[in-house]
């Protein structure tokens, strides 16, 4: 029994004397802290300086890659398609030869046409030849003046008749052109519509194939009409063309071009304005139908302040930044910012050039906590 009140006896001293050591343990941190002014420990934060920079200012719309030109190429004569002369999927150039038409039926009217003009061309050597020796008889009055007229008037007709064999002699040739057919327009062939050895007729609704130019292409965008003020100047005889840059979904630049027409009136249905713009498409980078997203440059605002785009932070009263101060102190500076581009934002007031602030840690932060940068970035 005295073994177990003298255990009881120990556990109670050691448990006072922990309890004592505890209270002079929170008594020495009080009185450490009280020493200290109460100081908080500083907040980690990285910080960058605010700068100038040119910053271009685009509009961006989502637009529709159109080729320059499309043509249907058909027959313009009928005839038996002897043969195909290109190769689906093909680069042409104006004037290549695409198909061949079987000529000779057009050959054969040619020879015709050409006949029947050395006839009526002997005819018109004879009549002027009658009229002349009609002219001289009658000046010896051997003959009546009515016979000179007849004869006139027989070599006019005959000479009209020549020219008339000639125009025929021109459209049998024209026909005879049009059994090759050629290329209107350079571009890319498409899917061959017709196979050779079938009969085609001029102009029928199916064509032999569809030729697009691409080499330079169209994009048609469009923008809210907003921003038809910020076009506004540049739609003025002599202005200078506006860039324009189409980008893939991923925001890879595709190509440049230059902005070539603003359209002429808003479409009220959806308060959006037109826009065509042409690319040198070198690389064939844009296909016809492609979607892609267009942004042209309307503006670079010269020697702009900017400052990491997450260094902004929303308030009650607007947008505000945390300034570190030479004491490594921060301040809840009130800013009015412009616009947003590759991660920096424009500043318009509030800051100056090479002033401090703080792009990560915010959360931790209120006006006047003491800082300790972990880094600096211009």
């Amino acid at each position: 029994m005295k073994k177990v009140v003298w255990f009881l006896i120990f556990l109670l001293v050691l448990t006072g004397a922990y309890f004592a050591r505890q209270r002079m343990n929170t008594a020495a941190d009080s009185q450490s802290r009280g020493s200290s002014g109460g100081a908080s420990r500083p907040v980690p934060v990285t910080v960058a300086k605010v700068v100038k920079k040119d910053i271009p200012i685009w509009l961006e719309g989502i637009g529709n890659v159109q080729a320059a030109n499309t043509v249907t190429v058909r027959p313009r004569v009928g005839g038996t398609l002897e043969s195909i002369n290109f190769t689906e999927g093909a680069i042409v150039k104006e004037g290549d030869v695409l198909a061949r038409i079987d000529p000779r039926p057009f050959e054969s009217v040619l020879a015709q046409a050409k006949a029947k003009k050395a006839q009526d061309e002997a005819q018109l050597a004879n009549a002027k030849t009658i009229l002349t020796r009609a002219e001289t008889l009658v000046k010896e009055n051997a003959i009546s003046r009515q016979v000179v007229d007849q004869a006139e008037a027989s070599a006019t007709q005959l000479e009209a008749q020549v020219k008339a064999d000639q125009a025929a002699i021109d459209a049998a040739q024209l026909d005879l052109d049009f059994t090759t057919v050629r290329a209107p327009i350079s571009g890319r062939t498409g899917v061959r519509m017709v196979d050779a050895g079938n009969v085609v007729t001029a102009s029928q609704a199916e064509g032999l194939v569809v030729l697009t130019e691409m080499q330079p292409i169209s994009v048609i965008f469009t923008l809210p009409q907003r921003h038809l003020s910020d076009l506004r100047p540049h739609m003025k005889p002599g202005a200078a063309e506006l860039s324009v840059q189409a980008e893939d979904e991923d925001d890879t630049l595709l190509d440049e071009g230059q902005l070539k027409l603003v359209d002429n009136q808003i479409d009220n249905t959806t308060g959006t304005l037109k826009l065509k713009a042409s690319f040198p498409n070198k690389d064939y980078t844009l296909w016809p139908g492609q979607y892609v997203n267009a942004r042209v440059l309307v503006e670079t605002k010269k020697d702009a302040l900017v400052v990491p785009a997450e260094a902004v932070q929303p308030g009650l009263k607007g947008p505000f930044v945390y300034l570190v101060k030479d004491d490594n102190t921060v301040e809840a500076r009130q800013t009015k910012t412009g616009v947003t581009l590759d991660g920096l934002t424009v500043i318009e007031d509030g800051l100056q050039v090479g002033d401090r602030v703080v792009r990560e840690g915010q959360t931790k932060l209120k006006p006047g906590a003491a800082v300790t940068t972990n880094k600096s970035e211009s």
